[in-house]
């Protein structure tokens, strides 16, 4: 099989953006890097609408929110699009994304459904939508400008001291990759829009044998406290497999599985006593915004990665990035803030 038919259409620009409610709540400065990046570098048109809400797609995947109300939840997102007078749809969490591309592939097979939900929008809110021309995630993007930003960089992906690539672990969202094949870059079987972007920004990516595992956030798994031990054990088949390799960092476009291959290192360390890296500080995890800004030379804190249970200082050390470390708990007014609990066992 040709490797076109693993590529997708990536809009240029004029994109209407539409938030993650997990990533503002796990990572809260990843977005605001993003719409920066792409406003501020790029030179890109994206609008945003106040009032744009969750896609309600982690209820629905947990069965609380009915088929029909998520896909009216959709419509409503589509229509203040159309109110805005764009067409391209860019989207920050994979989960959101699957939930579009599932939502317009049910209306393409089952036309009657979106009938019914556009009755369902109209008689709610007095709204009408036209469909997206196009849809996005927005590591799509970051993927697509990769060469421009990479000419940009204040920083690489290299060990400042000797010259040598830095080794990266790319982890796919499922629902980007695994439940629409055809709508991510490289599919289910050869992702490759994090990997990409990886190398272009200097350093080697790393292959492993559980590289397309889940990261075990999984929803169920998770939500429900007892049957957490799932969560957290696909988490560790994950480490093991890659800790052999020693990895500098993994890079992950689902702010879910960002938050769970960050925070369960720390919950393993405490478990276990032990971390998945030779110097018992972790391995960083980043989403691709923060990446991004990372090589761009935003200042870390900026970008919000003292939010990270892992925290970046190793990585940040290896890649030169010249940083302060007293203003890593100072507001933007200068006042400091109470200095976190130091966990047992991972060093910070």
């Amino acid at each position: 099989m040709k490797w076109t038919s693993y590529e997708k259409e990536i809009a240029a620009d004029d994109f209407f953006y539409v938030r993650s409610c997990i990533r503002q709540t796990f990572f809260p400065g990843a977005e605001n890097v993003l719409l920066n990046i792409l406003r501020e570098r790029l030179k890109l048109t994206v609008v945003e609408d106040a009032r744009h809400t969750s896609c309600t797609g982690i209820g629905y995947h947990t069965d609380i929110v009915p088929l029909e109300t998520i896909m009216t939840v959709v419509a409503r997102q589509m229509a203040l699009m159309t109110e805005s007078g764009f067409k391209n749809l860019l989207v920050s969490c994979v989960t959101s994304f699957g939930i579009y591309n599932e939502v317009l592939h049910l209306w393409d097979d089952h036309p009657e459904l979106e009938t019914k939900v556009r009755e369902h929008l109209w008689r709610a809110t007095r709204r009408e939508f036209v469909k997206p021309a196009n849809v996005a995630h927005a590591s799509d993007v970051i993927y697509k400008y990769r060469r421009e930003i990479a000419q940009m960089a204040q920083y690489k992906l290299v060990n400042a001291q000797t010259g040598e690539p830095l080794k990266g672990v790319d982890h796919i969202g499922c629902h980007y990759a695994k439940i629409f094949p055809v709508k991510g870059i490289g599919g289910a079987e050869f992702p490759r829009v994090l990997s990409d972007v990886v190398t272009e920004f200097g350093a080697s990516s790393v292959d492993y044998p559980e590289r397309r595992h889940c990261c075990g956030f999984g929803f169920r798994q998770y939500i429900l406290k007892e049957t957490r031990g799932y969560s957290v054990s696909n988490s560790k088949i994950k480490f093991e497999s890659m800790a052999p390799y020693q990895p500098d960092f993994i890079v992950a476009n689902c702010p879910g599985c960002a938050m769970f291959l960050d925070r369960w290192q720390y919950t393993l360390s405490e478990m276990e006593g032990k971390t998945y890296d030779a110097a018992g500080r972790g391995i960083p995890v980043l989403s691709h915004e923060e990446l991004a800004g990372l090589v761009l030379g935003y200042d870390p804190w900026e970008i919000g990665l003292q939010m990270h249970q892992v925290q970046p200082e190793s990585l940040l050390e290896k890649m030169g990035v010249v940083f302060d470390p007293g203003g890593k708990f100072r507001t933007r007014g200068g006042r400091q803030l109470p200095r976190p609990q130091e966990p047992d066992i991972l060093l910070v």
